[in-house]
């Protein structure tokens, strides 16, 4: 009876896990450019960028950014001064890119800013849209081992009617708390910055074609100048330019 529930477990999850859907946010393309080259973007390649830091001010506004390589966001988030109990691995896998952004208002008026819109170019013209907490989070879910999930399920089983009682909540609750909440705390966050406000954090994007050796960060539409109708009169866009290399050539 013991092996039948086992046995019955194990299809349980397959039928949760190996049959289930993948996320529609990763069907779509992870860059914008000649479709030939989708083959060679969001490779598991550690990028190296020179410069690594670089820094720009324009009216009043300072961005400074860091290629965060996986060292980088090795000590970053298992930091428990910055993030407490929730400290531990990234939340990263080897497919992204990931940057740390500074922007420090130093004007006399207020700006606004939306990491959504902040855009990766490469120079095998492929365009990169940042990627969000849900696509990381759909991302990792993707990739989670099966054989992995069915040993936490069959060791919180405990003796019922049949032999075992399955946790089923396990089932539901499938999406790792620490990992979230890294994404959540760690990322630069959208909205207004007000003057003498430091703002920083972290985005990512799917890595860019292994071919490529020229990459283009554009922390763009930065808005400022509002009316009284609380519209922008400016925008600002800081380009920083950097030589990749990777080990996957």
């Amino acid at each position: 009876m013991m092996r039948q529930v086992v046995v019955g477990l194990a299809a349980l999850l397959c039928t949760a896990g190996c049959g289930g859907r993948v996320s529609s946010l990763l069907l779509e393309r992870q860059a914008r450019g000649p479709i030939a080259e989708e083959a060679s973007v969001a490779k598991a390649i550690a990028w190296h960028l020179v410069p690594v830091m670089q820094t720009q001010e324009q009216a009043g506004v300072e961005v400074n950014v860091n290629h965060a390589s996986r060292e980088y966001l090795a000590n970053f988030f298992s930091n428990r001064n910055l993030f407490g109990t929730f400290a531990g691995p990234t939340p990263y896998y080897p497919e992204h890119m990931v940057f740390y952004v500074k922007i420090a208002n130093q004007s006399d008026a207020k700006i606004r800013i939306d990491p959504r819109e902040f855009t990766l170019i490469d120079d095998r013209g492929n365009q990169y849209a940042s990627v969000g907490t849900d696509y990381v989070t759909a991302f990792g879910e993707s990739r989670k081992p099966v054989g992995t999930a069915t040993r936490g399920l069959l060791e919180g089983a405990s003796p019922g009617y049949f032999g075992v009682s399955v946790p089923v909540g396990r089932l539901v609750a499938s999406k790792p708390q620490g990992q979230f909440a890294r994404l959540q705390q760690a990322a630069l966050q959208a909205g207004y910055l007000y003057p003498g406000v430091v703002h920083d954090g972290l985005i990512a994007f799917w890595n860019p074609a292994t071919t490529a050796t020229t990459l283009r960060l554009l922390i763009t539409n930065i808005k400022t100048g509002f009316d009284a109708k609380d519209e922008p009169k400016t925008t600002l866009e800081f380009p920083f330019e950097f030589t990749a290399s990777n080990e996957y050539r």
